[in-house]
């Protein structure tokens, strides 16, 4: 009985802390790290994020944008499990538990996830001149030339990447990938004709696939682009093992409590209604994460999908990081 007694004690001792820690949260600025270079789409998004969340935490919201997006999730698991640091990563993070076949943290069980912030189409380009009519001309080249072309990523955990995996694998080819150190240099480069193919979020590539200094060939997203309404989506051209969401997400250190996650989640969702940051989501081509999505339970589910449905995708390429 007196076991019994002592967990009932703890347990009564605990429950006024975690409400505590929701009524003192936040105390002081939030941090949200963005997984990426400083101006690339994952730190655009944090900013416009941060900007919206400020206004329904109550306190000032800042971003720091640390690159490569590894160094930045190993950095977000040694903050205090306040609340007061978090993170905006993307679909990378869910293959860095199999690109990385050492990794100083776990995937998912290191990190707390708040609720998906955005989705974002892939568009799938290639060098002026690029001869094929239509995706399926396309996969046709990529088949028959295999390594002789050129595919340009921005980094093994990148979404590029990611989706050249995918594009890879429909076509049953393999090209040679060139890794660049983001997304502009990479399309500097298609765009001169020393690189061949590149599959980049839409928010980077349709300035240059509507002035034609690319030749755009599909979306990976489930309907066109409001943007590029002439552009067929992945599935409709045949392939729609390629459709794929350039996803962001938001995250807190494991161990957060959980009355500070739900506070973060519910300012997520209240950013997330705004219209201001819908109307500078939907000039990036970028979709608002929907109420269901942008919730704690939904996104460890989702997380947890996403970790399963890139393993085999990596491990059939062998396309490891380390």
């Amino acid at each position: 009985m007196e076991v019994s007694r002592r967990a009932l004690l703890a347990l009564a001792a605990a429950a006024p802390a975690g409400a505590a820690q929701a009524q003192d949260f936040p105390s002081r600025a939030v941090t949200i790290i963005a997984a990426g270079a400083a101006g690339g789409p994952t730190d655009t998004i944090t900013r416009i994020l941060a900007d919206s969340m400020g206004r329904h935490l109550g306190q000032p919201v800042v971003v720091e944008a640390i690159g490569p997006a590894n160094v930045a999730t190993q950095r977000l698991t040694q903050m205090r499990p306040d609340g007061h640091t978090l993170m905006v990563t993307n679909v990378g993070m869910a293959a860095s538990a199999t690109l990385f076949r050492r990794l100083p943290y776990e995937i998912p069980g290191s990190f707390a996830p708040l609720g998906l912030v955005s989705d974002a189409a892939m568009t799938l380009i290639a060098r002026p001149g690029f001869p094929a009519a239509d995706l399926a001309g396309y996969m046709a080249a990529l088949k028959r030339e295999g390594d002789k072309l050129n595919l340009a990523t921005a980094g093994l955990s990148s979404a590029a990447n990611l989706c050249g995996l995918l594009v890879q694998g429909a076509a049953g080819a393999q090209a040679t990938t060139v890794v660049f150190r983001g997304t502009a240099p990479a399309i500097a480069e298609l765009m001169a004709g020393r690189i061949d193919l590149l599959c980049d979020q839409a928010t980077n590539t349709v300035p240059y696939i509507r002035d034609g200094r690319v030749v755009a060939y599909g979306v990976s997203s489930p309907q066109r682009l409001p943007g590029l309404p002439q552009l067929p989506t992945t599935a409709e051209a045949g392939f729609p093992g390629i459709a794929m969401s350039a996803w962001h997400g938001l995250f807190a250190p494991a161990g957060t409590p959980e009355p500070v996650q739900e506070a973060i989640s519910a300012a997520l969702r209240s950013a997330l209604r705004e219209e201001r940051l819908r109307a500078r989501f939907a000039d990036l081509l970028t979709e608002p994460a929907s109420e269901e999505r942008a919730t704690p339970a939904f996104h460890r589910r989702f997380l947890g999908e996403e970790v399963a449905r890139w393993r085999p995708v990596i491990q059939a390429a062998g396309a490891y990081a380390d």
